[in-house]
C-alpha cells in the first residue's frame, strides 16, 4: 500500500463515506496489520493555565468549574501508572497545563519518570507544553519515550483557536522532541469549527512533522469555555475525517481520545473500519471515559473483525 500524494487526497475525498472508510481499512490493514492499541494519561497539574485554547476548561481566561492542584506526588503518578498498565495501556502519558513546564518542576518530572521506567512495565510519555530540546534531552535520559503536542488544528484555523501562542511554536517543539531522539505524539481536535480543508492540512503537516502516533479527539463543548454552544458534527463527518487521516498517514497509530464516547455513540465500531486502530483508555483530563474493561471487550470485537 503505497502513500497517496495530495493532489490523490483531493480525489479521494469526492468518494462516497463507504468507499472512502473501505480504502482506509485498506490502508490501516496493509500498513499496521489488525494492531488495537491502548494508552492512558495523568492530569498531573491542572488548571490556571495561561494560554487562551477556546476549547479548553484549564485555561485561566475563562470561568470554569475545572479542578485546580499544583504537581501531583510522585507516588500518586507512580499509582496511576501501575493502574493503567493493568488495565492493559501500553503507553502512560504524564500531563500537566501551562505554557510549558516551569523549570523547577522539570527534575521532579524527570524522577517520577525515572522511577516509572524502572519499575512498572510500560512505556513512559509526556505531555508537558512548549519546551527546547536540552529539556528533552534530560527527559530522554531518565527514561521518557515518547512526546505528546498537539497540533490542535490546521495551521490556517489556528488563529481562530488559540491567540497566546503561535501554530510555529506547536510545530518546533515537535521538532525539537525528535531533535532529542524521542517519538513524538500529535493529533488535534475535530469540530472546532474547521473545515475538511482544514482537517486535511492539519493531517498533512503531522505527516511532515514525521509524528509516531495521532490522537483525534472530538470537540465536547464543555461550559465556561467560548465553544461551549458549538454544534456538534454529523457521525458522518467524523468518520470521513478518520478515514483521511488514515490515507494521508497510513502508517502511524490512529488513537481515538476524548469525545469519542459522547461524539460517534453507538457507532464506535464504523470509526475502527475506518482506519482507526487505538484509544485512551481509563478517562481524560477532566472529562471521565467509559470502563476500561468495556474497552478491552471492545478491542476483541474489532480485531474479529478486522481479522475475519
Amino acid at each position: 500500500m503505497r502513500d497517496y500524494s495530495r493532489q490523490e487526497i483531493e480525489t479521494l475525498r469526492r468518494l462516497p463515506l463507504r468507499e472512502l472508510t473501505a480504502l482506509a481499512l485498506e490502508a490501516k490493514l496493509a500498513r499496521r496489520g489488525p494492531v488495537f492499541s491502548f494508552c492512558s494519561i495523568i492530569n498531573a497539574k491542572s488548571g490556571r493555565c495561561s494560554e487562551d485554547c477556546r476549547f479548553c476548561v484549564q485555561s485561566a481566561h475563562y470561568r470554569t468549574d475545572s479542578p485546580v492542584y499544583p504537581l501531583k506526588r510522585p507516588d500518586e503518578i507512580v499509582a496511576a501508572a501501575r493502574e493503567a498498565r493493568d488495565q492493559g495501556a501500553e503507553h502512560f502519558s504524564i500531563v500537566t497545563s501551562g505554557r510549558g513546564l516551569a523549570g523547577a518542576e522539570l527534575g521532579p518530572v524527570a524522577a517520577v519518570i525515572e522511577e516509572i521506567a524502572a519499575t512498572v512495565e510500560i512505556k513512559v510519555c509526556a505531555s508537558l507544553g512548549i519546551l527546547g530540546e536540552a529539556a528533552f534531552r534530560r527527559l530522554r535520559a531518565a527514561g521518557l519515550s515518547r512526546y505528546h503536542h498537539n497540533l490542535e488544528t490546521s495551521r490556517e484555523f489556528f488563529p481562530q483557536v488559540v491567540s497566546t501562542h503561535s501554530f510555529a511554536e506547536r510545530v518546533e517543539t515537535i521538532a525539537a522532541a525528535k531533535a532529542a531522539g524521542l517519538e513524538v505524539c500529535a493529533g488535534g481536535i475535530i469540530g472546532l469549527g474547521e473545515s475538511e480543508d482544514d482537517r486535511i492540512s492539519l493531517a498533512c503537516t503531522l505527516k511532515e512533522c514525521g509524528v509516531d502516533s495521532v490522537p483525534l479527539n472530538f470537540l465536547i463543548p464543555l461550559p465556561g469555555t467560548p465553544l461551549a454552544g458549538a454544534s456538534p458534527l454529523a457521525v458522518g463527518e467524523i468518520l470521513r475525517a478518520i478515514a483521511l487521516f488514515r490515507l494521508i498517514l497510513p502508517g502511524v497509530a490512529l488513537r481515538l481520545a476524548a469525545g469519542r464516547e459522547s461524539m460517534l455513540r453507538d457507532f464506535l465500531a464504523p470509526a475502527f473500519l475506518a482506519g482507526a486502530d487505538g484509544m485512551m483508555i481509563g478517562g481524560y483530563l477532566t472529562q471521565r471515559g467509559r470502563p476500561p474493561a468495556e474497552d478491552r471487550r471492545f478491542a476483541e470485537l474489532v480485531r474479529e473483525l478486522w481479522t475475519s
